[in-house]
C-alpha cells in the first residue's frame, strides 16, 4: 500500500524523525513538508493566519514537535489536503495540553487522529493509513538471533527516531542476560530528545517510556526477561481497601500499555514484558505485595 505523507515539524526533533523515516525508504510517500518556526507564539489568536497555502493532497498527516497553540492548524491542513488520517507526536509535557488536544479532536470531525506520547509507542489503531506507517515506525519489535551472546538483531518495527536500529547494532555481542539494561543505556547514548521532565498526566518522564518500549521490545525478543515487579497474589486483597492503586499509578497503563491487569478474582497482575521497572506502583500498594524481583523468566 503506497501513501502519500504530509508532514508538519518544528526544531531538530521533527528533523531527526524527517530524515530517519526518508532514509528507510518513505521519502517517495513525503509529498510535502512545512517547517514550522520554534518560536512561533505559544497562544495564538488567528489561527487561520498559519496555515500554509497551495497544500498537496495527501492520506496521512505527520505533526511532530509542534509546541502550543499552532497545533490547531492540523484540523485545517487536514481538511485542504483531504488527508483523513493524523498522527501528532508528543515528546514533551507542555506540547499539547489536554484541553488543546480535547480541542484538535473536535476540529478534526470523522478524521481518525492519535496522540502518540511518546512517538515510540504508536501501535496500530485499525486505520489503514496510519497502519501502514505503523508497519514500519512506531513501537519498537525485533527478532533477536542468540546463543549466550546476541549474534544479529533485526528491526521489524522501529522508533520514528531511528533510535531502534543505533540501539540493534550497538547491542551485538552483548550477553543475553544485560541487553534489556543495557537498551534503555544506548536509547540515553543516541541520544533520545524526549522531555526529562515528569508528564503529570502519566506520573513519569517521556524518556522512561521511551526507554520501556525498547527494553519491551528487547525482552520479547529474547522470550525472556530479567527484572519486573511482581504482585504476591498471598497478600494482595483483590483492590479490597486500595480499588487498584497499581493499576492507576501505572505510566505504562497511561499511554494504553496493558502493564498491569486485574485478574478475575480481583488480584492485580503485572507484565514482565512491558514493566519498565519504574517502581512507581510499589509504595502506592497499602498491603506491600508488590516488589522487584531480578530473576530470568520465560515470556512463553
Amino acid at each position: 500500500m503506497n501513501i502519500k505523507i504530509f508532514i508538519l515539524s518544528s526544531g531538530g526533533y521533527g528533523a531527526r524523525i524527517i530524515n530517519n523515516i526518508a532514509n528507510r525508504g518513505f521519502s517517495s510517500g513525503i509529498v510535502g513538508l512545512e517547517e514550522i518556526h520554534e518560536n512561533t507564539p505559544e497562544f495564538i489568536e488567528d489561527i487561520d493566519e498559519y496555515i500554509p497555502d497551495n497544500l498537496p493532497s495527501c492520506d496521512l498527516i505527520l505533526a511532530i514537535g509542534l509546541m502550543g497553540d499552532i497545533n490547531l492548524i492540523i484540523p485545517g491542513v487536514a481538511k485542504k489536503t483531504g488527508a483523513r488520517s493524523i498522527i501528532v507526536s508528543i515528546n514533551h509535557p507542555s506540547q499539547i495540553p489536554p484541553g488543546l488536544q480535547k480541542e484538535i479532536e473536535e476540529l478534526v470531525e470523522d478524521r481518525v487522529i492519535v496522540f502518540a506520547k511518546p512517538f515510540c509507542s504508536l501501535k496500530p489503531t485499525g486505520d489503514p493509513y496510519i497502519d501502514e506507517f505503523v508497519r514500519y515506525f512506531g513501537k519498537p519489535e525485533m527478532e533477536i538471533k542468540a546463543d549466550g551472546l546476541i549474534k544479529k538483531i533485526n528491526v521489524i518495527r522501529g522508533a520514528p527516531c531511528g533510535s531502534t536500529w543505533y540501539i540493534a547494532e550497538e547491542l551485538e555481542g552483548i550477553p543475553v542476560e544485560e541487553a534489556e539494561f543495557e537498551a534503555g543505556k544506548k536509547l540515553h547514548n543516541y541520544p533520545c530528545l524526549a522531555s526529562m521532565r515528569t508528564d503529570p498526566q502519566v506520573g513519569d518522564t517521556l524518556m522512561h517510556l521511551a526507554g520501556y518500549q525498547i527494553k519491551e521490545a528487547v525482552k520479547k525478543g529474547l522470550g525472556f526477561a530479567q527484572r519486573w515487579a511482581v504482585v504476591d497474589p498471598e497478600t494482595c486483597l483483590g483492590g479490597k481497601d486500595c480499588h487498584h492503586l497499581c493499576l492507576e499509578k501505572c505510566p505504562q497503563v497511561k499511554i494504553g500499555e496493558d502493564t498491569i491487569v486485574i485478574r478475575e478474582d480481583g488480584k492485580a497482575w503485572i507484565d514482565p514484558a512491558s514493566c519498565g521497572c519504574c517502581e512507581l506502583c510499589i509504595p502506592e500498594c497499602p498491603h506491600g505485595s508488590i516488589e522487584i524481583v531480578q530473576k530470568r523468566t520465560s515470556l512463553k
